[in-house]
């Protein structure tokens, strides 16, 4: 409101006393009228965030219905005079003047609304009225309907709403910015102990969870036999499910024994299950539970590998910008399109037109009240054609870059661990700098072989694309097959990109162990990690239980003590919180940024485990324990595998 004051109708500056803090056209005006409030209904008021009609302070809200052109020539005009733009001096023509928007075109009666003239539309009998009237006429000789003005009413208070609903949000960040910083600190302190307390807590944490498993399947088991015995000679609870049919209240299933004996069925199956599963697979959750915990030690003589996804994000980061400005540049380099524009009935309407000459053309005088504005941009020239194509080809280069960005990450991060895993003398072996030797390595030697991978897995992701884009295209089809078709392609080419995504991952391991190309390194990872399959299946599982864990863990501790915090709930710094508007914006941001941390520290850590994984398979194929050969497994894997260095058992 302020800025609308300090402003004209068009945005001009005015003249300010020096004895009154605003301007001289503005004392004394509180309320914003809109000169045609129904255009606030426009699909711009979303791109310009305000009404697309000049808005001017008045005194009060017109109180009753005029139009400009029965006005004119009335007692009524000085009345009217006062909602034209400040100076407004009547030496125009009708049309001149609703042209240039000196004055409204018609005037509604209104009341005042959070400082804004509303249409005063009031329901008698269920039927919408302004006055006496259910129709109004806009001012130039049409009559329209009243939930015309509804529409502009409603999109004009969202704006308000909006507006003010981005102060505040900004307001809250403006005073609680340091608390939120804090609160990330506290997720990345939180994510790193996390990670080292891993080596002391994986065991524990695992077997906890699995005891718990069987513990709740065995309650569930026990609850259903007594359910079962309860509902023993009870009316009606011998009914089969197959006479009982499908109901909508799943209640009514409750109430009939064989339920509860096929709930019990189903979960000492899985009971049965799970406990053979632990019996068979106990020494495979022993060796993935070690590697877990080795990957934690590899973390802590590496520590400066958490802080690469900083550098991975600031290399996307340019990706993005590079996209995002191609983008813009293309879809901006075509020709201005200008087109006309009337309110009213005009045979003219959306035909092109010059906005240089138009005020003396043709077009203005058949359509006086139209006005030229641009549209679009586009053209039909040989480049304007291939627009689509090169905005294709853009979007191609972003996925790209990005996947090589991705790559490159993760070859330097298995690099630095993979020379951690065949240091034999841990970790008196270690290189000085692993991290910035593997980046090294990786740019020097290893810069092919990222691309190829990388322009694999952007070829799948842009078809991808281009499929969402024309089923788009295709929804308003009829047509079955093709909307079937279109389901399956969309549905095979994102498992194709998922099993590319994997099959890269440990590809680039691979040439970070033993710098091959890309196609060998995948051969051989895949080929590998088959012939370990549940070894593969088992750590793959154990993993993700323990970053879910972590991940719950850390935003779910941050966000309870962020939301204690800034509710004022925590006496000992309850006068230290600021005062906000809507408390749950630090605390959704807290939140989110919490998990991004957490997802960054253990995407690290899940390419530690994965690599030192590999690392472990080649060590067990390719070694013997012999002097020539030794094993570079660590102590605690060689004493659950019962494996050792002949070396070492001889001194």
């Amino acid at each position: 409101m302020e800025d609308e004051r300090k402003n004209g109708a068009y945005g001009t500056p005015q003249k300010y006393d020096p004895t009154f803090k605003g301007p001289i056209y503005n004392r004394n005006k509180p309320f914003l009228f809109y000169f045609n409030i129904v255009k606030c209904a426009s699909p711009l008021v979303l791109l310009e965030f305000q009404c697309p009609t000049p808005q001017i302070c008045v005194e009060k809200c017109p109180d009753r219905y005029l139009t400009y052109l029965n006005a004119r020539n009335s007692r009524d005009f000085e009345y009217y005079k006062q909602f034209c733009v400040p100076g407004f001096k009547n030496n125009k023509g009708v049309a001149e003047v609703l042209r240039d928007g000196d004055c409204p075109a018609v005037l509604i009666p209104s009341k005042p609304l959070a400082r804004r003239c509303f249409p005063a539309i009031h329901a008698h009998k269920g039927v919408l009225m302004v006055g006496n009237e259910t129709t109004y006429e806009d001012g130039h000789g049409s009559r329209k309907n009243i939930t015309d003005l509804v529409e502009g009413a409603k999109k004009a208070n969202g704006v308000l709403e909006a507006r003010q609903l981005a102060m505040r949000i900004f307001e809250d960040y403006t005073v609680s910015w340091y608390w939120i910083i804090i609160g990330l600190v506290i997720a990345m302190v939180m994510s790193l102990l996390f990670i080292i307390l891993l080596r002391f807590l994986a065991g524990i944490m695992v077997w906890v969870m699995i005891i718990m498993v069987i513990l709740v399947l065995g309650y569930g088991i026990f609850h259903c036999y007594m359910e079962y015995s309860r509902l023993r000679g009870e009316a009606g609870s011998d009914v089969s499910l197959v006479d009982l049919g499908f109901q909508t209240d799943f209640r009514v299933y409750l109430h009939l024994r064989q339920t509860w004996l096929a709930f019990m069925i189903i979960l000492s199956i899985l009971e049965v299950i799970i406990i053979l599963l632990l019996i068979f697979l106990r020494k495979r959750i022993l060796i993935a539970i070690a590697l877990i915990k080795e990957a934690s030690r590899a973390v802590g003589y590496v520590m400066c590998s958490m802080l690469y996804p900083l550098v991975t994000f600031f290399l996307l980061c340019l990706c993005i910008a590079y996209w995002a400005s191609t983008a813009v540049f293309l879809s901006t380099s075509n020709e201005a399109v200008y087109k006309i524009f009337d309110d009213g009935p005009c045979p003219l309407t959306a035909k092109t037109c010059n906005p240089e000459t138009f005020s003396s053309s043709n077009e203005s005088r058949l359509c006086p009240n139209a006005r030229c504005q641009f549209a679009f941009y586009g053209g039909e020239s040989g480049y304007h054609r291939a627009l689509l194509g090169l905005q294709i080809f853009n979007a191609f280069m972003f996925f790209w870059l990005a996947n090589f960005v991705l790559a490159l990450g993760q070859v330097t991060l298995a690099g630095a661990f993979a020379s951690y895993y065949w240091a034999l003398r841990k970790p008196d072996d270690l290189p000085a700098f692993p991290l910035f030797s593997a980046f090294g390595r990786a740019l020097r030697y290893h810069t092919g072989s990222l691309a190829f991978g990388a322009l694999i897995l952007a070829i799948v992701q842009i078809i991808r694309v281009i499929l969402e884009y024309l089923d788009q295209r295709l929804k308003a089809a009829e047509n079955r097959f093709a909307k079937y078709l279109m389901t399956c392609l969309k549905c095979c080419f994102w498992c194709l990109e998922k099993f590319i995504k994997f099959l890269n991952r440990n590809a680039y391991i691979m040439i970070a162990i033993y710098g091959t190309n890309f196609c060998t390194s995948a051969r051989n990872a895949f080929f590998l990690l088959m012939r370990n399959i549940i070894r593969v299946a088992v750590l793959d599982k154990v993993t993700d239980f323990l970053f879910l864990l972590g991940k719950l863990l850390i935003v779910g501790s941050v966000g309870i003590l962020a939301f204690f915090f800034f509710t004022h709930r925590i006496r000992i710094v309850q006068d230290t919180a600021p005062p906000l508007n809507y408390y749950w914006v630090p605390i959704l941001t807290v939140i989110i940024g919490s998990y991004l941390i957490a997802h960054g520290f253990f995407s690290v850590y899940g390419m530690c485990v994965d690599t030192l994984f590999l690392c472990f398979l080649e060590d067990l194929e390719r070694n013997d324990g012999s002097a020539e050969r030794p094993y570079f497994m660590s102590s605690t894997l060689k004493k659950l595998l019962n494996k050792t260095n002949k070396k070492v058992a001889e001194s």
